[in-house]
C-alpha cells in the first residue's frame, strides 16, 4: 500500500509541475486554470490521505476487539450512513442496525390472523432433522406401543446423552425406514385429549450449570438447542460465548410471532431465564425495526437478555444475519440458537413441570382456500391441514418457506423445527421463450421484470425455476442479497475443489443454508448454493 500511495504521491507532483510550465507559456491568461488543477489536486491528495487514514482506523479498531455495527470508526460517513432507512420512533433510544443488502419476495397466500379449525391426528419425529445424526439411531418404542408426551422415542448412537421425545400421547403407529434401512420418522397417533405427560423432578434453575444441563438432556428439549458453526444440535460439553434468539421471519409469507407468542409472556420469560443460564455471555434478542407498529411486549419487555433491532430486508430476521452483526463467530467459538416457540417449550417445562411441544403454524400459499394459524403440536401432520383447502390437487407442499422449506408428500409430517406450511402450484409446464417474451409476473431482481416500479405487488408464484443449471459464473448478484462482509460466490467455489484453507478464510463458519437461500434464488447459474454449503459444513465438522 505504501508503494502505491509514494507512485501516486509522484505523479500528482510531476503532473503539478507540468501544469505550471503549461501556465508560464501560456502566459497570464491561464492563472485561473492553473490555480483550478492546483485546487483538484489538493483535493485529490486529501482525499488519498483521508482513505488511508479511515483504513488504518478501521483495522485497529478490529484489531483491538472494539469495532461495532452501529459505531462508524471513520473520518467520514460512509453512503450507507448517510442514506440509511429512518428508525421508527419505538426504536429511537435503542440499538439499531440497518441493513442495506437483501430482498423481500412479496407472494400471495400469506397466513390471515386467525385461527383454522384443524386438528392433525398423526405427528412425528423424523432422525433426517438432525444434521449430523447416525441414519440408524437407537430406537426405544415399537409400533404398538403406548408414549406419553416426554417419552424417549429415539437417541443418536454417538450421543446417547441427547434424547429424542414424543412431541404428543398416543400409540406409536409406525416407525418408517428410507433408503439403507435409515430411519425416517417415528409416527404417533394422538389421543384426543392431551392430558398424558412424562412426569419430572424439576431442579431449581440457579443449581449449578452441570445438573442444569444434565436435566434438559433427559427431558428432551435439548435437541431444541442447536449450535453456530455448522447448525447442528448443541454439544452439552460446550460453553457457548453467546445465545441468539431472532424474534421475528423475514422470509416469504412468515408467520408473525408477535401473534404466536401472545398471552405467553410468562412462558417465554422463564425459557429465557434458563437459557441465561447456559452460557457465560449475553442472550441476544433480535427485534423487528421494520415497520411503524412495536413488536410484543412480551419481546421489548423481556429481561435478561441484550436487545438489538434490525431494519432492512429478508434475511434480517436470520439469526446468522444477526450473530454477523452483533457477535460474529470464528471456528473455535460457539454460539447457540433458538427459536421463539422453542424457547416457549423449555419455559414450560420449568413452569408447568410437563414437556409441552405445542406448535402454532402458518398455513400459508396461494394455492388454499383459506390461510391462517393452526393450533398443534410439533411434528404435525401436513394432510391434516390441507385436506379440502386446496383450489387444485397439482400442488407442491412445503414444510417451511418458498426458500429453505422441503417438498413433502402430501400425507408427510412438519419439520422439527419448522413453523409454516407452504402449498405452491407445481410449474411443471414449459414455457415457450420464457425468457426473451416475460409475458407473466414473477419475483426476481432482473430489470428484466419492471418488478422495481410496483415495490407492493405480490406475486402468485410456482415452483418453475425457468431454466437449467449452467456454468457457474461470477455475477456479484450473491452480494447483493446477503448482508454479511462475506464473498459468498468465491466460498462455493472453495467449496466445489474441497479447498479448505480458502473455505474458512471466506467465512463458511458463520453461515447456514437460510443464510444463503436468496443467493440461490437470484442465482443466474441456478446452482444448488444451500446444498453446495451444507457440503462444505460437512467438510469442516469431519476434520475437526
Amino acid at each position: 500500500m505504501k508503494n502505491g500511495i509514494s507512485k501516486l504521491a509522484f505523479l500528482l507532483f510531476f503532473t503539478t509541475l507540468s501544469f505550471q510550465a503549461n501556465a508560464q507559456t501560456a502566459g497570464e491568461g491561464s492563472t485561473y486554470l492553473y490555480t483550478a488543477l492546483i485546487a483538484v489536486v489538493a483535493i485529490l491528495i486529501l482525499g488519498v490521505v483521508l482513505q488511508v487514514a479511515d483504513s488504518l482506523m478501521r483495522i485497529e479498531a478490529k484489531n483491538m476487539g472494539v469495532e461495532q455495527d452501529n459505531t462508524n470508526f471513520s473520518l467520514i460517513p460512509s453512503w450507507s450512513d448517510v442514506f440509511k432507512p429512518k428508525t421508527p420512533e419505538f426504536a429511537q433510544n435503542s440499538r439499531v442496525v440497518n441493513l442495506q443488502e437483501g430482498h423481500d419476495i412479496k407472494l400471495e397466500g400469506s397466513a390471515k390472523k386467525e385461527f383454522l379449525a384443524i386438528s392433525p391426528t398423526t405427528f412425528a419425529v423424523k432422525p433426517t432433522d438432525f444434521v449430523g445424526m447416525s441414519p440408524i439411531p437407537k430406537v426405544e418404542v415399537e409400533p404398538g406401543a403406548e408414549v406419553k408426551a416426554g417419552d424417549v422415542l429415539f437417541f443418536d448412537k454417538k450421543r446417547p446423552e441427547v434424547k429424542y421425545v414424543a412431541p404428543v400421547s398416543g400409540e406409536v403407529i409406525a416407525v418408517n425406514r428410507g433408503e439403507k434401512r435409515s430411519i425416517a420418522e417415528v409416527v404417533i397417533l394422538a389421543d384426543k385429549d392431551q392430558n398424558s405427560f412424562r412426569s419430572y423432578n424439576l431442579p431449581d434453575i440457579n443449581t449449578s450449570r452441570e445438573e442444569l444441563v444434565a436435566f434438559l438432556l433427559e427431558s428432551g428439549v435439548w435437541p431444541m438447542i442447536r449450535q453456530r458453526p455448522y447448525n447442528v444440535v448443541a454439544d452439552p460439553l460446550d460453553i457457548p460465548k453467546a445465545i441468539f434468539i431472532s424474534t421475528f421471519d423475514s422470509a416469504p409469507n412468515a408467520p408473525d410471532l408477535n401473534f404466536v407468542v401472545a398471552g405467553k409472556e410468562a412462558a417465554f420469560q422463564k425459557g429465557l431465564d434458563v437459557i441465561g443460564k447456559l452460557t457465560e455471555g449475553a442472550v441476544h434478542l433480535g427485534l423487528d425495526a421494520r415497520g411503524e407498529v412495536a413488536p410484543s411486549t412480551v419481546f421489548t419487555m423481556a429481561t435478561g437478555v441484550e436487545k438489538t433491532y434490525y431494519n432492512g430486508p429478508h434475511p434480517s430476521g436470520n439469526v446468522g444475519i444477526q450473530i454477523h452483526h452483533t457477535n460474529p463467530i470464528s471456528a473455535n467459538e460457539r454460539v447457540w440458537t433458538l427459536g421463539v416457540q422453542e424457547v416457549i417449550t423449555i419455559g414450560r417445562l420449568f413452569l408447568e413441570g410437563r414437556y409441552d411441544a405445542e406448535r402454532i403454524i402458518a398455513v400459508t400459499g396461494a394455492e388454499l382456500e383459506h390461510t391462517g394459524y393452526v393450533k398443534t403440536y410439533l411434528g404435525a401432520n401436513l394432510e391434516n391441514m390441507v385436506k379440502g383447502n386446496l383450489k387444485n390437487d397439482h400442488v407442491r407442499v412445503v414444510s417451511g418457506d418458498v426458500l429453505t422449506g422441503d417438498a413433502l408428500p402430501v400425507n408427510g409430517h412438519l419439520g422439527f423445527f419448522d413453523d409454516q406450511v407452504t402449498v405452491l402450484e407445481e410449474g411443471d409446464e414449459y414455457e415457450m421463450f420464457g425468457w426473451l417474451l416475460p409475458l407473466s409476473p414473477r419475483p426476481t431482481i432482473s430489470k428484466t421484470y419492471p418488478n422495481f416500479l410496483f415495490p407492493n405487488y405480490k406475486f402468485t408464484p410456482n415452483t418453475n425455476t425457468h431454466g437449467e443449471k449452467r456454468a457457474f459464473v461470477v455475477t456479484g448478484q450473491y452480494e447483493k442479497v446477503l448482508p454479511m462482509d462475506l464473498y459468498p460466490q468465491q466460498l462455493m467455489k472453495a467449496i466445489l475443489v474441497n479447498d479448505y484453507e480458502r473455505m474458512e478464510g471466506l467465512g463458511i463458519y458463520e453461515l447456514s443454508e437460510e443464510d444463503v437461500a436468496l443467493c440461490e434464488f437470484v442465482c443466474t447459474s441456478k446452482q444448488p448454493v444451500q446444498k453446495i454449503l451444507r457440503q462444505g459444513l460437512d467438510m469442516m465438522r469431519e476434520q475437526g
